[in-house]
């Protein structure tokens, strides 16, 4: 039976490296394959040198821009969304009842847009509308209900140590 400690790499597929710079009488003694002087027998160039011209490194240019720590970011749900969830029963719609069907993420802001249309009356909950979106299901018969953003609609506080959120 062939046990894991009786493993073994195919002949001549592994070979001992090559130990240089061990003295006059080993192989690669002295020099150790590095030739006579100049800079490729010296241990002392930086990477990414190229020979004094500009590195590449430096010739590249910067990222530019920054990410703003306070934007602000909606969930976006069609109208469309919504009339299959009116048409699967759902009266009440808020950010909770999207969430439990998978519509939008936990705790995100939900804005309602007007892709699609409706056909139903339906009382919408959300963060933000659409003037479109607003207009529509009031034509229908049913009401949006702008919902208070988080903080009371100002920025969210700083996170961070403090070299963050400059």
């Amino acid at each position: 039976m062939l046990r894991t400690h009786d493993l073994k790499p195919a002949a001549g597929s592994h070979k001992a490296r090559k130990r240089v710079g061990r003295g006059t009488g080993g192989k690669g003694g002295k020099t150790a394959g590095r030739g006579t002087k100049g800079q490729g027998a010296r241990d002392t160039i930086p990477l990414g040198f190229e020979g004094g011209q500009l590195p590449l490194t430096q010739r590249l240019p910067k990222l530019k821009g920054f990410k703003n720590p306070f934007r602000v970011s909606f969930s976006v749900v069609n109208l469309s969304t919504l009339e299959t969830l009116a048409s699967q029963g759902v009266v009440v719609i808020d950010p909770e009842v999207l969430y439990s069907r998978g519509v939008v993420r936990k705790g995100s802001l939900v804005k309602i847009l007007a892709e699609g249309s409706l056909t139903k009356a339906i009382t919408v909950s959300a963060h933000g509308f659409s003037a479109k979106a607003a207009s529509e299901i009031r034509t229908l018969g049913g009401s949006p209900i702008v919902l208070e953003r988080p903080n009371g609609g100002r920025r969210v506080p700083a996170q961070g140590n403090a070299l963050m959120n400059r």
